[in-house]
């Protein structure tokens, strides 16, 4: 197991501190400099961008796309494929890299999100875009996942907490970023002779290429030589299995609902699966994710943690553009621009918890206290209404940024201080994966409780308007007025605009629907952040491995003698 996978692991780490550190003058003077890190940093970061970025550019730009393309039917698979190549090849990085080596690997991320994205950019048909955007999802997973691994490979835990402010940053643009960006380009005609939507794709190539560059020059992680066996079949096993796993909940589940033949049947392939991987994994040479990670306590409880972050998290945040855009009447791009103090949130509180964790190597208060945040900050989501200010809103998402700042990036801390070296890749990939399979889950789940829940109080709403102010019950197209009928309200899930051709009695009446539904939500992922702050407070802390310790460990792995 990691050297601080419980008592008995920091008593024999401690055994071997001192013929570890003995070289520790000859460890500190192969270890990068400050300039050194921010080099390898930055083309990390921009790989990073591209990956987050890509998550929220195409959601506003979608309507545009579906126009050009007349493909309406088939308009989520733009999502879905892009998530399900993502999230299944993401644990599978983690373990090629350990095999053959972080920079070649990462770099051909690079070049096949690079790609998709030339590609996707160049589709002329809805199939052909869903294609390609599956080839970007395949980068992208690596992308994601890699990156972590590859900061922890230059740094050491007690060091790692001065720069993680800069990934919190990254995420906090791509959130801000990613629907102004999606607005702007589906808005513009054409820019430079091409398409404006076009754009979201192609703006990768000069930022992908940055990364290639950069990572070129400056990325440079020995190797570590042993023999291996690639694990196909446990490959194959997982990537079905997180495909079957991820059309149930993020495809038909939603659209076909949760007790059709399609969804029950997926999720049965999804178990099925998952105990063939299992099985196959117990018996592998080199299994694509070693069993024997879960018998770490904190690996499995980071895990763990992972996945509720992602679900309670970002299912949450997902409905505030939509609050802001169906409620507030705000356009997607003022909608992207009110999400700046979530951003500000996150920068803020990744710079003071990776500061303070650095200094006094500390660092289990960090996620008790963010998942506090957040817990908070949701349920405080749960009150907003038709009346409430831009200034509320903006101290609750400072507050969920806050919570996500101090808890994401620590828990992928005290992971990489928890497990061997030798699995310093397929352990951090692992945890990238489950925080995106979360994030689906809860996207997925929260989704279906908000179209429930607003059927629900949309029926009960209008019933009561219509026994009590009948005359109010019209609509107005083309300057004709003319009876509303359930088409109609089925109509507003899919396109909110039919609710301007609505009466203003009738307009207040649905707005307080969606706002009620709005609180279903809100109030339904509280619970899950309030079980992530139960949980992580079962994190065994262990003292961090500080640079000399972290690269004696490096070189322990790669079987070279110190001293």
């Amino acid at each position: 197991m990691g050297f601080y996978t419980g008592v008995s692991d920091t008593k024999k780490f401690k055994n071997k501190k001192g013929s570890l550190m003995s070289s520790a003058k000859e460890t500190e003077k192969k270890q990068l400099t400050h300039k050194e890190i921010m080099a390898v940093l930055s083309g990390l970061m921009l790989g990073m961008l591209l990956a987050a970025l890509d998550q929220t550019i195409v959601s506003t730009a979608l309507k545009k796309i579906v126009e050009d393309f007349n493909g309406l039917s088939h308009y989520t698979w733009v999502v879905t494929a892009y998530l399900l190549t993502s999230t299944a090849s993401t644990p599978l990085y983690g373990k090629i890299s350990d095999l053959y080596g972080r920079r070649p690997v990462f770099q051909f991320a690079i070049i096949t999100f690079l790609i998709g994205s030339f590609a996707a950019g160049a589709a002329q048909s809805m199939t052909q875009l869903i294609i390609f955007r599956a080839i970007q999802g395949i980068g992208a997973g690596g992308l994601m996942s890699l990156t972590f691994v590859i900061i922890g490979d230059i740094l050491s835990p007690r060091e790692r907490g001065k720069y993680q402010a800069y990934f919190g940053a990254v995420w906090g643009l791509s959130s801000v970023a990613g629907p102004l960006l999606g607005g702007f380009f589906s808005d513009s005609h054409k820019i430079f002779g091409i398409v404006g939507w076009r754009w979201i794709f192609y703006i990768n190539i000069p930022v992908g290429l940055a990364a290639l560059v950069i990572t070129t020059a400056n990325l440079h992680i020995p190797k570590i030589k042993r023999e291996h066996k690639i694990d196909y079949l446990g490959a194959l096993l997982m990537v079905t299995g997180v495909s079957a796993l991820l059309l149930a909940i993020s495809v038909y589940g939603p659209e076909s609902g949760w007790s059709n033949g399609k969804t029950l049947g997926a999720f049965a392939a999804f178990a099925v699966l998952l105990v063939l991987f299992l099985l196959c994994e117990s018996k592998a040479v080199e299994p694509i994710l070693p069993l024997r990670l879960f018998k770490n306590h904190t690996f499995s409880l980071t895990s763990i943690l992972a996945f509720i972050i992602g679900a309670g998290m970002f299912g949450a945040i997902v409905m505030l553009p939509l609050y802001l855009q169906v409620v507030k009447g705000n356009s997607a791009t003022l909608s992207g621009l009110k999400l700046i103090p979530f951003m500000i949130g996150i920068v803020a509180f990744s710079i003071i918890s990776g500061k303070l964790i650095s200094k006094h190597g500390h660092y289990k208060r960090f996620p008790v206290i963010g998942l506090a945040l957040m817990t908070i900050g949701i349920l405080l989501l749960s009150t907003v209404d038709e009346e409430t200010p831009f200034w509320k809103l903006s101290i609750m998402a400072v507050l969920i940024g806050a919570g996500l700042g101090f808890s994401m990036q620590t828990i992928v801390i005290a992971l990489q201080n928890a497990i061997d070296f030798r699995d310093m890749g397929v352990g951090t990939s692992a945890n990238t994966f489950f925080r995106s399979v979360g994030s689906t889950v809860g996207v997925a789940i929260f989704g279906s409780i908000y179209a429930n829940r607003l059927m629900h109080f949309m029926a009960q709403d209008t019933k009561q308007l219509q026994s009590s102010n009948a005359a109010a019950f019209y609509k107005t197209v083309n300057g004709v007025k003319s009876a509303v009928t359930p088409t109609d309200f089925a109509a507003l899930q899919k396109n909110t605009a039919v609710l301007k051709t609505f009466s203003p009695e009738l307009q207040a009446s649905v707005l307080h629907s969606f706002v009620k539904s709005f609180h279903v939500v809100f109030l339904s992922a509280a619970p899950i952040t309030a079980i992530g702050l139960a949980l992580v407070l079962l994190l065994r802390e262990a003292p961090l491995r500080t640079g000399a310790e972290h690269h004696a460990a490096q070189q322990e792995a790669a079987g070279e003698t110190l001293g």
